[in-house]
């Protein structure tokens, strides 16, 4: 079974972040994502946005802290989890969330700083101070080589059945 989700989008109100009892830093964060709708009969191109809440823990929670605010950009990927809970009036509620596994920083940051600002570990400094996925090394392809009539091939070595001991494996 699959339960797998994946948002782009704006986070809507700067994030939340606490520490709980056990020390753990736990964030939540709003985030809009919109698509764009062509509506044939009014013939115009309507936008629909819809929010969604996101929970990062750890590692995550701390570049939340750090890095993300109202107007951010991200990348989240995680898994929907529906909570049920009490209200004030003692009636059953249910909300359902983004457990986030991972978070990416995208696009400009929302205070619009040129530079002086350090990028977080693993993403790149744009010129006008946003951040980028992790760069990526550069494929080198190998120079070329004369073509060469390939050499004879020794036969392949026999099949062997397996060992009945484990520690025996010939690696």
């Amino acid at each position: 079974m699959v339960n797998k989700v994946i948002l782009v989008g704006n986070v809507g109100i700067d994030p939340e972040v606490r520490t709980i009892e056990s020390g753990a830093k736990v964030a939540r964060v709003r985030l809009a994502t919109s698509e764009r709708l062509f509506d044939r009969q009014a013939n115009e191109t309507k936008e629909h946005t819809e929010w969604h809440t996101i929970t990062l823990w750890r590692g995550l929670a701390d570049v939340v802290d750090k890095y993300v605010r109202k107007g951010s950009q991200i990348y989240v990927e995680g898994r929907l989890r529906t909570r049920e809970w009490t209200d004030k009036d003692n009636q059953k509620r249910y909300t359902t969330e983004i457990l986030a596994d991972d978070m990416k920083l995208l696009g400009r940051r929302p205070d619009g700083a040129q530079g002086g600002a350090t990028a977080p570990q693993g993403y790149a400094a744009q010129p006008q101070g946003g951040y980028s996925a992790p760069a990526q090394q550069p494929y080198a392809q190998p120079a070329a080589q004369p073509y060469a009539q390939p050499a004879a091939q020794p036969a392949p070595a026999p099949i062997v059945a397996p060992a009945e001991d484990p520690d025996d494996l010939p690696f």
